[in-house]
């Protein structure tokens, strides 16, 4: 039997999920120890929660996906609002060997999963759908590839497997690239880690003007920010402008050769917006008010999404799928830590930037972002990371991963 929630009852449960992270990461060292994001600590407990209430009484519970939807889209819009050129300079070169790091790993996690799948005797797609496709695209590309991968390449379930692979994918990597980082800091002795003191005394200083500024997007979330209302409603209202745009595109580009996904068109939109603004118009945006309602977009989008898992989902995964995504987790590990660290310049810049890129080539920039916070809240600002992270992993991965898919869907045809 299912039980849905609404709207409201869905946001309610988010909240109390996050409440719950925030409570079980102050009080439990191990998750704080290894920067265990918050929503995923809570979002875990809830999945948890959720299985056994289906396997005692047979209640499934369903929350609102447009919800859901509709906080991760205000994230991506908030990644662009936050994006003015003179800032995104200050990535020079270190984002064009991110991006070149970034775009290898595509090609190597697609490696991985055809030829595990050949060895194993199964379909090479099956492979693929466990590879780039759902690791490095998400639920949202898992959606999109598996109805074209089951009508016209025939595999069968293609959408149930990449939902589950995807699902896996967002827990592992919300898991390893905190303690990835962790690892890399303390074996090459990069930073040292604030105490509980400084931390609560940081969090409880507003902001200032000066610091607002120099500081990048998303970077501490739990920081005292100083807006107004005034401020508050014209942020809202560029984001209402970011979704619009996104509406209006995806719908316009649907069937052509520049069709993307509706949450790059809603990034793209607010680069454009606030470059204009800014640049043309002169208009002062407030960054302040944008980092607050993106990081709570990213927390509620986060919890919401591990709070609609169905675990019991994964136990019908195939022994073989399994085996192959143990083997990505793996590379991930390994390729973050011996490739994305090294050609990153093995400081603490490229230690967050690792966690980064665990987040987004397991599971979603969403999840990269929050992985990057938990390591800076407990180590230190990370300002490069914080600039080309959120860009790189929610607009120039979707492009170059889409690139990807084609060329081999084009060879296996």
């Amino acid at each position: 039997m299912a039980l849905t929630f609404n709207a409201f009852y869905t946001l309610i449960a988010a909240v109390i999920v996050l409440l719950l992270g925030r409570f079980l990461v102050n009080r439990i060292d191990f998750l704080r120890r290894y920067n265990i994001p918050e929503p995923v600590a809570g979002g875990l407990v809830a999945a948890v929660l959720s299985l056994v209430v289906y396997n005692i009484w047979g209640f499934s519970i369903s929350t609102s996906s447009e919800l859901q939807t509709s906080f991760m889209l205000i994230f991506f819009a908030s990644i662009g609002l936050s994006a003015n050129f003179s800032k995104l300079k200050e990535g020079g070169m270190g984002l064009v060997i991110f991006l070149i790091a970034v775009a290898s790993f595509i090609v190597v996690q697609n490696f991985v999963g055809i030829s595990l799948a050949t060895l194993l005797g199964i379909d090479p797609l099956i492979g693929l759908i466990a590879g780039s496709i759902t690791l490095t695209g998400g639920h949202g590309t898992a959606g999109a590839w598996g109805e074209i991968l089951e009508v016209k390449h025939g595999i069968h379930g293609a959408l149930a497997l990449g939902m589950a692979s995807a699902t896996f994918g967002l827990i592992i990597g919300g898991l390893i690239g905190g303690p990835l980082a962790k690892m890399l800091i303390n074996r090459y002795q990069l930073a040292q880690a604030n105490t509980d003191a400084q931390i609560e005394k940081r969090d409880h200083t507003p902001m200032t003007d000066q610091e607002a500024e120099e500081s990048a997007p998303f970077e501490y979330p739990h920081q005292v920010r100083l807006i107004t209302a005034d401020n508050a409603i014209t942020t809202l209202g560029m984001f209402a402008a970011c979704l619009a745009f996104a509406e209006f595109m995806t719908g316009f580009s649907k069937g052509t050769w520049f069709e993307l996904p509706t949450f790059v068109w809603t990034l793209g939109g607010g680069v454009i917006l606030r470059n204009i603004l800014e640049g043309v118009f002169k208009v002062n945006i407030f960054d302040r008010a944008i980092d607050v309602f993106g990081n709570a977009s990213l927390s509620l989008y986060l919890a919401m999404a591990l709070l609609s898992l169905k675990l019991w989902q994964l136990a019908d995964l195939a022994g073989p799928l399994v085996v192959i995504l143990g083997a990505q987790t793996i590379t991930m590990a390994l390729y973050a830590a011996f490739v994305t660290f090294r050609v990153m310049g093995k400081n603490y810049d490229a230690a967050v930037l690792s966690a980064g890129h665990c987040g987004f080539g397991m599971g979603a920039t969403p999840t990269a972002v929050a992985n990057m916070q938990a390591i800076t809240n407990m180590y230190g600002a990370s300002h490069k990371a914080f600039l080309i992270v959120p860009l790189c992993g929610a607009f120039f991965v979707d492009l170059i991963n889409a690139t990807v898919i084609q060329i081999i869907l084009k060879f296996f045809a």
